[in-house]
């Protein structure tokens, strides 16, 4: 027997290779299948069985690339329904992989159609089970995804039997591998790790210490972020089906010289930079929006971009198809073009070009007395801002400025300093309003992890003033 966790970071997600004896399963494969034909290759096996854990809202699936390259059947728990072929499986169905077994555990409570596959080994001994997003390393999955007309209460109460049921009676040592890890928008605090045991779980996890139904669902509904804004779009994607990947490269990976790739965004295509934040900062095509590659770069994408308009892009060079890839993980098949010889191309030519002022945070420490028109904006998400930010700052968390609304109040004549944790966000924060026409803005160089230590800038946590 063969297992291999594939794990994915900017998308915190985990896929599985499973092979015994020429036969193989692959668990909530990504939509590039390359590493899983490779793997079954590799191991001389057939892909017999896809299993997919539920309807993903975070990523797209691979089902449906995977099964037309192998042939092999896509298999749902109970309840599934698909515009596609699928096999849905009983609740305690059991599917032979030479010689060992999947076991189909039905755990609703994530989504209706969540399941849980249980692997036993060739002496048929509990040996692992793939969770998807029904329990995660520390967490569990959030009850509030778009699953029928249920209220995440009631999602919460299937959550509960689910767990105490299906999963807690497993055998302690049982590995559990859960469809992500930290990071995830799925739970609300997922441990560092990827995997765990049951029995680890059953003693530290706070979803499985709960002993009374209320109080478990009071846990699990409390406390919930908003989920990004492209979750129902790949949830219906998942369901309903989607072009095939090679069809998306084909239209994407257009080479567009700067005459071209201007003409492009002149009839409306927008324009997707996905170089380092500090290169973007340094020049960058006026109008851009900077997502860089190097860090979670396809949730901003799915969060911030439109899923219904052109996109045309500025990549670090030689990386335009690992960029169009990653976009299609999220759903984005709208990619048109990229400029060719990047962005130096485009400096090269004579057009115009726009750029980001970066401060440090003494800086900024030595402003702020002098200039009554400063403004702090800190785009971290709510919870980090709660836990400490620098006194009288404004918080507008980047995933909320898909909103032009919500950056609509600034006057002429404010001064904005703008920050996140360590950058990658705030250049993205930046960036959208550079787009919006707002120019008069700084971006504080390291965010608040230097921020918080410099002398001359107060840090504020509930009514306490830290420093």
């Amino acid at each position: 027997m063969f297992v291999k966790q594939l794990y994915t970071n900017c998308l915190s997600e985990a896929a599985y290779f499973i092979a015994s004896e020429g036969v193989a399963v692959v668990i909530d494969p990504l939509r590039d299948i390359e590493v899983y034909l490779d793997l079954a290759k590799e191991h001389n096996a057939t892909i017999q069985y896809i299993f997919e854990t539920h309807f993903h809202a975070d990523f797209v699936s691979g089902h449906l690339e995977l099964a037309a390259a192998t042939g092999a059947k896509i298999v749902y728990g109970p309840g599934a329904v698909t515009n596609f072929e699928t096999y849905v499986a009983n609740d305690n169905e059991v599917f032979n992989i030479g010689a060992v077994t999947m076991k189909v555990l039905h755990t609703p409570g994530h989504t209706l159609e969540s399941s849980c596959y249980l692997l036993s080994d060739e002496k048929q001994q509990p040996y692992a089970v793939f969770t998807g997003d029904t329990l995660f390393v520390g967490d569990v999955g959030r009850p509030d995804l778009f699953s029928g007309n249920l209220t995440k209460e009631e999602l919460a109460d299937y959550l509960f039997d689910s767990l105490n049921s299906k999963i807690k009676t497993l055998p302690d040592n049982v590995i559990v591998y859960p469809a992500h890890g930290p990071g995830s928008a799925c739970g609300k605090n997922l441990g560092p790790n990827t995997f765990s045991t049951i029995g680890d779980e059953k003693a530290t996890n706070y979803a499985l210490l709960a002993t009374d139904k209320q109080e478990f669902i009071d846990q699990v509904t409390s406390g919930l972020s908003t989920p990004p804004s492209y979750f129902p779009i790949n949830a219906k994607i998942n369901k309903e089906g989607y072009d095939a990947l090679k069809a998306v490269m084909e239209k994407a990976m257009q080479p567009l010289d700067p005459a071209a790739f201007k003409a492009k965004a002149k009839a409306g295509a927008l324009i997707l930079d996905t170089r380092p934040a500090k290169e973007f900062g340094d020049g960058f095509v006026p109008g851009s929006i900077s997502i860089g590659l190097e860090g979670r770069f396809a949730e901003w994408a799915g969060s911030l971009l439109p899923f219904d308009q052109d996109i045309i892009l500025v990549a670090p060079i030689g990386q335009e198809e690992e960029t169009v890839v990653r976009m299609a993980r999220v759903g984005f098949d709208n990619v048109v073009g990229y400029l060719e010889g990047g962005y130096p191309a485009w400096a090269a030519s004579g057009e115009a070009i726009d750029m980001i002022i970066t401060v440090e945070a003494d800086e900024l420490a030595m402003d702020i007395p002098h200039d009554p028109n400063l403004v702090i904006i800190d785009v971290r998400k709510p919870i980090e801002f709660a836990d400490g930010h620098i006194k009288n700052a404004i918080n507008i968390s980047l995933g909320d400025m898909v909103d032009p609304g919500k950056i609509a109040d600034f006057e002429d004549n404010h001064n904005l300093y703008v920050h996140c944790q360590g950058g990658y966000r705030s250049i993205i924060a930046c960036s959208i309003m550079k787009r919006e026409g707002i120019h008069n803005l700084r971006n504080v160089e390291g965010g608040f992890a230097k921020m918080k230590d410099q002398k001359g800038l107060q840090v504020v946590q509930e009514k306490t003033v830290l420093n």
